[in-house]
């Protein structure tokens, strides 16, 4: 028998549930097909959120003969099988092709494709788990729609799971039950999968003992980690992204959940990665013991393992969260980088130049270079750029404490370089 989620497949939109932005009535995907209009369309979301039932109820509604291939199993001779249906009879109205997986197809096997696109022998219906933008080259891309299909919520799950129930109690003439807030937590299990969601409760269904799921069953059938965690997806970045920008928006709880998000998935590496990363790029200046903090606590972590390495991580994290910001010598390195790579400063002045060998006074090298220690403050004004950058300004002080002290030791000594206009 195929599993409930494929019994309960959705025929029309009006049965789907989530995606309101796509396939409500005022979604653009279904205003593209009320219109009779069939582009190449490329669909991209997590797993179990109707990617494939989507392209399904286009494909019944189109005129055209419907071929499948996933990109997992699928070979170049497979894609030839499909494009040599277009000079057949069965082909004449047009194939459309239904792509799963498309982001496992190499280069070549995608460009195999685009000479059928191109003149409309083949409409190209494809589905992905990943961003299009990282995996589909830009040929493919620029000749299609792309539609982002996002994890359905749990509320939005639940009375499809009443019609499943309501399917295995008539399929096997039972009246098994289970109340709102059991249907509810099968379904923020699903973590946005209607498809995962559903399999649960079909588990549930074949194991409840006197005809009722409850919650203590529950508890013996769900994963202890519910989320979705690919190391190697595009999710995964995501939550890296969440959790970096959290931490610069000062945001400690956003900043412990992604924490949490990635901890409980099992990656401790880009956790520690990360928030190393953070402490210098984004507190920085501001806090620079931050980094060393931050350094002694993925070390600890890492000594650690998992689970007791969350303990320094989350200190970690919300020391970075709600300590000051400053990103004033990531700008700086980036303004000196642009100079590099523009070809400039190619001659260090020669007084800066070494001079710990015989025959360097020969060639001038570190002749005339001040020592600063052997002066007041232990400052001496002498130029330390090259001469085409001599008046090239980089850092800029950040207004946070730290940083305005060191501006006024700047002022104290006469070190202090303003940004030239």
């Amino acid at each position: 028998m195929n599993p409930l989620a494929d019994r309960l497949r959705p025929t029309t939109f009006d049965d789907m549930v989530g995606q309101a932005h796509l396939l409500g009535k005022n979604g653009a995907l279904r205003k593209i097909v009320s219109a009779g209009f069939l582009p190449n369309m490329i669909f991209f979301g997590p797993p179990g959120t109707g990617k494939t039932t989507a392209a399904n109820i286009i494909a019944a509604a189109s005129d055209k003969t419907l071929c499948r291939l996933n990109a997992t199993t699928a070979s170049l001779s497979d894609i030839r099988e499909v494009t040599q249906q277009t000079t057949g009879l069965f082909g004449s109205g047009g194939i459309l092709l239904y792509l799963d997986e498309i982001q496992y197809f190499n280069k070549k096997q995608q460009q195999s494709l685009l000479e059928f696109l191109e003149d409309g022998r083949i409409t190209l219906i494809a589905s992905t788990t990943e961003n299009p933008y990282f995996y589909i080259y830009n040929a493919l891309l620029s000749r299609s729609s792309v539609f982002e299909f996002r994890a359905v919520a749990p509320k939005e799950i639940v009375p499809t799971l009443n019609r499943g129930l309501a399917l295995l109690n008539r399929e096997n003439n039972t009246n098994t039950s289970a109340d709102d807030t059991v249907l509810l937590a099968i379904a923020q299990s699903g973590a946005g999968d209607v498809r995962r969601a559903l399999g649960l409760l079909e588990n549930a269904y074949y194991t409840a003992d006197g005809g009722v799921i409850d919650r203590e069953l529950l508890e013996t059938l769900m994963p202890s980690s519910m989320a979705v965690f690919d190391r190697d997806g595009d999710a995964h970045y995501d939550t890296l992204s969440a959790l970096q920008k959290s931490i610069r928006g000062s945001d400690p709880d956003a900043a412990i959940f992604y924490l949490a998000k990635l901890l409980e998935g099992g990656d401790l590496f880009s956790a520690c990665r990360r928030l190393l990363v953070i402490a210098s790029e984004d507190i920085g200046q501001a806090y620079p013991m931050a980094a060393a903090i931050t350094q002694a606590c993925v070390t600890s972590a890492r000594e650690l393992g998992l689970p007791e390495a969350k303990i320094p991580l989350s200190n970690a994290a919300i020391l970075l969260a709600t300590a000051p910001k400053s990103n004033s010598a990531n700008e700086a390195y980036g303004r000196a980088a642009a100079d590099v790579q523009a070809g400039r400063g190619q001659k260090i002045p020669d007084h800066l130049r070494d001079a710990h060998y015989e025959g360097s006074s020969k060639l001038g090298h570190g002749i005339g270079y001040q020592y600063p220690h052997a002066f007041p403050n232990h400052y001496v004004s002498q130029q330390y750029l090259p001469d085409d950058l001599r008046d090239a300004h980089y850092y800029e002080f950040g207004e946070n404490k730290t940083e305005q002290a060191a501006k006024q030791y700047a002022e104290k000594i006469g070190s202090l370089k303003t940004k030239k206009n």
